[in-house]
C-alpha cells in the first residue's frame, strides 16, 4: 500500500479529535509536483513566481513540525497527569474497599476495579496511538523529502531529517516508559490466575474469540489495534530501507487487551 493511502486510512481509524493533527501529505505532494514541473524561462531570467513553490514547501514543512510538537507535548503532559491520578485512584480504592481497606466491601471493590480496568485499556491505547502518531508523521516527512530531492535534484532531506530527530514529537522515550509502568500496574492490580473460576473460564472464551473482537470492536481498542498494525507495517524491513527508516517493530500479542477482556 502506498504511503498516502496508508496515512489516509490511519487518519480515518484514529480518534476523531486527532485527525487534523497529522501530516498534510497530500498538500506537500502537490507542491512537490508543482516544483518539479516548474522550469526556468528561456534566457535564464527567472520570473518573480519562480521559487515561490519551494518557499511554500519549506514553510509548510516547518509548520507541520510545529503542529506535531504542540500536539505531542500537550498529550504527553496530559498523560503524565493522568498516570499519576490513576495510581492515586487505585491506591484509594484498595485502601478503602479492598480486603485490607478501611471499609472492606467486595461489591464496591469489584465495581471500582471494573471501571479502572476499562480506564486502563483506554489509557494504554491512547499512549500507543501517540507513539504511532510520532512514527507515521516521521515516516511521512522522510518520504515527502525523498520525493522532493528526487524530483528537484536538491539535498534537503538529510539536513531536515537531522532537525526532525531533535524535535519533541520524535522523542517517545517518556511515553514508552509510561506504557511499561502502566503494564506493570496491570500485572500488580489484576494478576493472572487469582480470579474466580467462572471469570477465568469467561475470559478464556473471550480470548479464543479475540480476533473477532478486534475486528468488530468499537472505540479506542480498535483504534489501537489499527495503530499497532500500521507501526508494524511502516517499520518492517524492506528493500527500500535506509538510515532514514525507523527500526523494525516487534509487537506484543495484544497482551494488555487480552488480560482486560
Amino acid at each position: 500500500m502506498k504511503f498516502g493511502k496508508r496515512l489516509k486510512q490511519q487518519i480515518q481509524e484514529t480518534l476523531p479529535e486527532w485527525r487534523d493533527k497529522f501530516l498534510s501529505y497530500k498538500e506537500l505532494k502537490k507542491l512537490v509536483r508543482l516544483i518539479s514541473t516548474t522550469t526556468i524561462p528561456p534566457g535564464g531570467d527567472m520570473l518573480p513566481e519562480y521559487g515561490k513553490p519551494e518557499s511554500e514547501f519549506v514553510l509548510l514543512l516547518n509548520n507541520q513540525i510545529d503542529k506535531f510538537n504542540t500536539f505531542f507535548m500537550e498529550k504527553e503532559e496530559d498523560f503524565i497527569i493522568r498516570h499519576k491520578e490513576l495510581q492515586q485512584r487505585i491506591h484509594r480504592v484498595q485502601n478503602t474497599w479492598g480486603p485490607k481497606g478501611s471499609h472492606p466491601s467486595e461489591l464496591c471493590y469489584k465495581e471500582e476495579l471494573g471501571m479502572i480496568r476499562k480506564h486502563i485499556v483506554n489509557f494504554h491505547g491512547e499512549m500507543v496511538l501517540l507513539i504511532n502518531y510520532s512514527n507515521i508523521n516521521y515516516t511521512g516527512l522522510a518520504k515527502i523529502l525523498k520525493k522532493y530531492d528526487k524530483r528537484t535534484g536538491s539535498l534537503l532531506r538529510l539536513p531536515f531529517i537531522q532537525k526532525v530527530l531533535e524535535q519533541p514529537f520524535f522523542t517517545t522515550d517518556l511515553i514508552s516508559k509510561l506504557i511499561k509502568e502502566l503494564e506493570a500496574t496491570i500485572e500488580a492490580t489484576f494478576p493472572r490466575g487469582v480470579d474466580h473460576e467462572e471469570h477465568v473460564e469467561d475470559s478464556k472464551r473471550k480470548r479464543e474469540n479475540n480476533y473477532e473482537l478486534l475486528v468488530v470492536g468499537e472505540g479506542i481498542f480498535r483504534n489501537t489495534v489499527a495503530a499497532l498494525l500500521t507501526m508494524q507495517d511502516i517499520r518492517r524491513g524492506s528493500s527500500t530501507i535506509s538510515h532514514f527508516s525507523l527500526p523494525p517493530l516487534n509487537l506484543p500479542k495484544f497482551e494488555v487487551g487480552q488480560s482486560m477482556l
